[in-house]
């Protein structure tokens, strides 16, 4: 007899359905896994063959031979210990196989039947519906398979719990649908003394999920500034949860099983390697810039990134994906974040305080700013100076300008900004200005005839270049939003195009 269990190949977010066959057949006795299993996969005949004599059975004593069709795949994971145990139970007519071919399965087992959570329940309960199947998990996924919509789910504690459930001795109740607590507390932006020019370049960011970088010397506030940037975002729209929740879940990152409408906010240290930023390694997992998706890439101190670590920045921002290409795998993941980043102006910090800056001072501020290639600059639409901080500056109370006022601007702006994609048919292949291409971008950020002087003017002198120029138009549309404003003025050129890098690195 051979039992057929149907589960999942995971390749990027994407899952891909395998038949898992199980055959016991004459012959000496043998537990084989075939068709390109991994370790894990491999191991799971000790797992399997321990959590079925926790249940007071035992394998039979002739050959089995498990095959997880398609053989082409790479069979990676724990999650097939699940599908394996069921197709044995099933082979072994202690569950019916008419009822289990109506699920697809995936989960880890413990060694005394517990069923442990495993990543990636959510693209396969997605998959599963897609198919017109149920999904049978641990119960530790139930709260994030819930979210696929209609999908029956059967989220069990243990091995024993599935089959009494399956016999009718016991009944396992549909999981919640579980959404996380986003009542999270962020460092107010009132905190921040001075700054008036950082604190606005950073409120035109997050209107327009515009990139930024900040220079200035050590304690200036430029971290600062950046970590109050989650709590001036929007929370992210239904659609926009279940992209984010995708990775997470392929991630292993969704806390509960839970799933967030708050924006990812990424902050890697300098050391990070390129698998690590990009996605990749054995599995080609995802990577910062996928797991910041539809939120916030922070890389503080951006010279001290491996330069080829920076430059792989550069195809992400632009296509909002990345594609991971190794030996054994080929994927895509989405990587649409907003990147944020902090530099000290030289490797001392104190460039334009002579008393304080080093002797090789300024040939160590070209040195070090040429780590970050023209390319990445001209890829950030806002380049803002934070100055030092005076005695006086520090001595200043709160500002009124906290958080929740500027937030309200912000949510404001992006309000508009749907309402003019959805009324342009780009929405939702469109969310933001800093997204607008193209025609679009002609259709939404046309200058009155002083701004297009002064852009004109502005590309022969700062020399910009064509991304540039359509960079400049997409802050400028920003900046008109804030203002609630439909067409661009020469005040909103001027102010794009002031914060365009000026003296490029030699």
């Amino acid at each position: 007899m051979v039992a057929h269990i149907n589960t999942v190949a995971f390749i990027g977010i994407e899952a891909e359905p395998v038949d898992v066959q199980v055959h016991i057949g004459a012959g000496m006795p043998n537990f084989m896994v075939v068709s390109l299993p991994d370790k894990a996969v491999g191991e799971s005949r000790e797992r399997v063959r321990a959590a079925i004599s926790a249940l007071g059975l035992s394998l039979p004593t002739r050959r089995i031979t498990v095959n997880l069709a398609p053989a082409d795949i790479l069979k990676e994971g724990s999650h097939y210990d699940l599908p394996i145990a069921l197709g044995l139970l099933t082979a072994m007519a202690v569950l019916p196989e008419e009822e289990i071919a109506g699920y697809a399965a995936l989960g880890d087992l413990g060694l005394d039947g517990a069923l442990i959570p495993v990543a990636g329940a959510l693209p396969a309960a997605m998959a599963a519906h897609a198919k017109g199947l149920g999904l049978i998990c641990p119960a530790g996924n139930g709260g994030e398979a819930a979210w696929a919509g209609g999908a029956e789910v059967i989220a069990a504690p243990s091995l024993l719990a599935l089959i009494n459930h399956f016999k009718g001795t016991q009944l396992l109740g549909a999981p919640k649908a579980l959404l996380a607590d986003d009542a999270t507390r962020y460092p107010d932006l009132a905190d921040v003394k001075g700054q008036e020019s950082a604190k606005r370049a950073l409120e035109v960011a997050a209107a327009g999920a515009h990139n930024l970088l900040m220079i200035g010397p050590p304690g200036a506030g430029k971290s600062m500034l950046a970590q109050r940037l989650p709590g001036l975002l929007p929370p992210l729209d239904p659609t926009e949860a279940l992209e984010v929740s995708l990775i997470a879940s392929v991630a292993g990152q969704l806390t509960d099983g839970k799933l967030t409408r708050r924006p990812p906010f990424r902050d890697p240290h300098h050391g990070i390697s390129m698998p690590a930023m990009v996605g990749g390694g054995l599995r080609a997992k995802p990577g910062e810039v996928s797991l910041a998706h539809k939120g916030v890439l922070f890389l503080d101190e951006l010279p001290e990134f491996p330069r080829q670590v920076l430059d792989a920045l550069r195809q992400p921002i632009e296509a909002g994906r990345v594609s991971i290409a190794r030996a054994n795998a080929h994927v895509t993941y989405p990587a649409r974040f907003q990147l944020i980043a902090a530099m000290n102006p030289c490797r001392c910090g104190y460039l334009s305080d002579p008393s304080r800056a080093c002797t090789r001072a300024p040939k160590c501020a070209g040195d070090y700013q040429t780590r970050i290639s023209g390319p990445l600059y001209d890829r950030i639409d806002q380049h803002v100076e934070v100055g030092e901080l005076s005695a006086s500056d520090l001595a200043l109370p709160p500002t009124k300008e906290n958080s929740a006022l500027v937030a309200a601007r912000i949510a404001k702006a992006r309000e508009v900004q749907t309402a003019r994609f959805k009324e342009l048919g780009a929405w939702p292949r469109v969310r933001t200005n800093a997204e607008a291409e193209g025609e679009l971008l002609d259709q939404i950020a046309k200058p009155d005839d002083k701004g297009k002087a002064l852009l004109s003017e502005a590309v022969e002198r700062l020399k910009l270049s064509a991304r540039g120029y359509h960079r400049v138009l997409r802050l400028a549309r920003t900046l008109a939003d804030l203002e609630g404003m439909d067409g661009l003025r020469r005040v909103h050129i001027a102010e794009a195009v002031s914060y365009r890098r000026i003296e490029l690195p030699r």
